[in-house]
């Protein structure tokens, strides 16, 4: 479940205060939820999964008398960062302010109070995806992780697959008897690339549901699993969606997720998928902006490549988030560092770090670099440059040389990429 951006002044909330959510007030709570959302019911065993998977104790609410007028969560995530640590993030999660209620600071001290505990609970990181991005900013929230849909013409573009393909084995399966198989591919990558996010327990199930109602004309949920040597290395899970024209079948393949240990994994899959029998196309959603499929297909146009926003990262303690991740080239440079909604990131932090580690703490030293919170986050994963972001006047450079290195130390081989919505 995403985040949803009502638009908020400041403002008096005539409500009371965020308070934590009881777990009996769960169906009223996510009921304000839904609605915020466009009122459209979840088929049930969809709401039952995620009533379990809702911690009630990092959850809050805002009620108005009896009435539910606003509503956040915060997941307790392990995020992995640049240089491969595993760090603690709250995932911040079901936020919706009741249409009877905006425009009165709901929002504001709902997200108020949640930074406040973040930073309490020790977590120096909060991560969202943002239904309105431009609501998040004033939070404190960059973009720092893209994604990559594509429409390909699998009628018309080839795919050339690397040495060692035709060794994987890639055959049906039940996408639940092997859901267990599946995971420990996925838990195995997790570490390999910045913004993925360890699977806490009971959140594979979302992989495997199959309401009916949800498929939009596709058939039921398909898997496959790719096997090396009787290893499971990879796995994709899809639906088709059969359709006939003048001309014949004019099929889709609706790919819901792919993984692959291994280039040659990764390829056998992609070819399956482009192989299909009885489609033309292949519609892709939500993939890593480097994914190789895309420098092995022969016509890149063809496969109409989009890119948006995904992962939206803030620094709830400045100094530890920088210290937690690696960097690879050298750095050492001092941060002026503006943040308003957090007052306690704002001043000076040197920090010093390369490939093997960092430190960063606060200094009295001359400032090299001046930025907002939002524009270390964006940059935090690797994934969005701090010199564009001084191009676009949202860095200023107080030393001359200090952006161009510090935007290489924070750069990533790997794009950063989240897998999974929340």
């Amino acid at each position: 479940m995403g985040n949803d951006g009502i638009r908020d002044i400041e403002a008096p909330v005539t409500a009371g205060g965020p308070r934590v959510l009881r777990r009996d007030e769960w169906d009223t709570w996510y009921g304000t939820l839904l609605r915020a959302f466009g009122g459209i019911p979840e088929p049930a065993e969809v709401l039952e999964v995620y009533r379990e998977l809702t911690q009630t104790d990092r959850s809050l609410g805002v009620w108005d008398g009896d009435e539910c007028v606003g509503t956040a969560g915060a997941f307790a995530f392990r995020m992995t960062v640049p240089g491969g640590a595993a760090v603690p993030a709250a995932g911040v999660t079901m936020v919706g302010v009741a249409a009877t209620h905006r425009r009165r600071g709901v929002l504001t001290s709902m997200m108020r109070r949640q930074l406040d505990d973040v930073r309490s609970w020790g977590e120096p990181l909060a991560v969202l995806t943002a239904s309105e991005p431009e609501i998040y900013g004033r939070f404190g929230y960059g973009a720092a992780t893209f994604q990559l849909n594509a429409e390909i013409e699998t009628d018309r573009v080839r795919l050339s697959v690397p040495d060692g393909t035709d060794d994987v084995r890639v055959r049906y399966a039940v996408p639940a008897d092997v859901l267990d198989a599946c995971e420990a591919v996925f838990a195995r990558l997790v570490p390999a690339r910045p913004g993925m996010i360890e699977r806490r327990p009971g959140w594979a199930r979302l992989d495997v549901l199959d309401p009916a109602d949800g498929r939009e004309g596709a058939s039921p949920l398909q898997c496959v699993v790719a096997r090396r040597d009787g290893e499971v290395t990879g796995y994709a899970r899809f639906r088709v969606r059969p359709e006939w024209g003048p001309s014949g079948h004019n099929g889709t393949v609706v790919l819901q997720d792919l993984a692959g240990l291994d280039p040659a994994t990764e390829a056998a899959l992609w070819r399956f998928l482009f192989d299909v029998d009885l489609t033309r196309r292949l519609s892709v959603r939500a993939r890593p902006v480097d994914e190789a499929w895309q420098y092995q297909v022969s016509d890149v146009r063809r496969c109409r490549p989009q890119l948006r926003d995904a992962l939206y990262v803030r620094l709830v303690d400045v100094g530890a988030a920088l210290q937690a991740r690696t960097y690879q080239a050298p750095v050492d440079v001092v941060f002026e560092v503006e943040d308003a909604f957090c007052p306690w990131n704002e001043g000076r932090w040197r920090l010093t770090g390369d490939a093997k580690g960092a430190s960063c703490a606060r200094t009295s030293d001359a400032a090299d670099l001046a930025l907002g919170v939002r524009e270390l986050g964006a940059a935090y994963l690797g994934g969005v440059s701090l010199g564009a972001l001084g191009a676009a006047g949202r860095v200023r450079e107080l030393r001359p040389g200090a952006l161009a290195e510090a935007s290489l130390g924070f750069a990533s081989d790997v794009a950063p990429w989240l897998p999974y919505g929340f």
